[in-house]
């Protein structure tokens, strides 16, 4: 079953400086029948202005994975990290017992864009900690690319939920599959393009829960980049 949650009914909220569209309730959008999936708690798709950015604030007990799509951001953290994010790139930070954090906009004329991802730790009560690696070289044309994974298996950052993230940059007219194992989930988050999946239709911003299902099919019907949670 492929349940599909087209990106102009997420919540959207612009507040200026940012402008921000929530697949899961968030913040002051609130609907009990996107509340998360499985342990896939936040995406939101946030365009920063130039020379703008969130200033420090904190999180508890969340893993959150920033994606950048255009742009760079920096951050700093309270545990000592300060870094800048760019296309290719994840971040990983595990909020843990309690973080500090910002992200900028240094850019005097471009908006960063980016996806920012929360996913439910499998244990409450860990240290905070941080990472961030670079998969640009690695983002071969038509393959899904392994990113975020509890053992950091293949170089992938590590979070600490059972859950994995691939990324994929497929071509126009390119296909690939992905095998679901049983009693796991997916969802799938449609970044830029168009994608055809086991026959259902994903444009820019469109997501999808997938559930009972053994293999997905992807078809790019246009150069679409897509991000693809395997869950528990």
């Amino acid at each position: 079953m492929i349940n599909v949650r087209k990106s102009q009914s997420r919540g959207h909220a612009n507040h200026g400086w940012l402008d921000s569209y929530h697949t899961f309730s968030f913040s002051s959008y609130y609907d009990p029948q996107h509340m998360g999936f499985r342990s896939l708690r936040v995406i939101n798709e946030d365009w920063i202005q130039p020379t703008m950015g969130f200033g420090t604030h904190g999180h508890r007990d969340m893993e959150i994975i920033t994606y950048v799509l255009d742009g760079a951001l920096e951050h700093k953290d309270s545990i000592g990290n300060g870094s800048i994010i760019r296309p290719g790139e994840v971040q990983r930070m595990s909020a843990g017992t309690g973080i500090q954090h910002s992200e900028f906009n240094h850019s005097a004329s471009e908006a960063a864009h980016l996806l920012q991802i929360w996913i439910l730790p499998d244990t409450q009560g860990l240290p905070p900690s941080y990472e961030q690696k670079d998969f640009a070289p690695a983002q071969r044309p038509g393959q899904l690319v392994l990113v975020a994974a509890p053992d950091g298996r293949d170089g992938a950052v590590t979070v600490h939920q059972d859950m994995a993230l691939y990324t994929g940059v497929l071509p126009q007219g390119s296909v690939v599959s992905y095998a679901l194992q049983p009693q796991r989930y997916a969802w799938l988050q449609v970044a830029r393009g168009a994608v055809d999946v086991n026959g259902v239709e994903l444009e820019t911003g469109d997501g999808a829960a997938v559930s009972g299902e053994t293999l997905l099919k992807l078809q790019a019907a246009i150069d679409v980049e897509v991000l693809l949670f395997d869950l528990a």
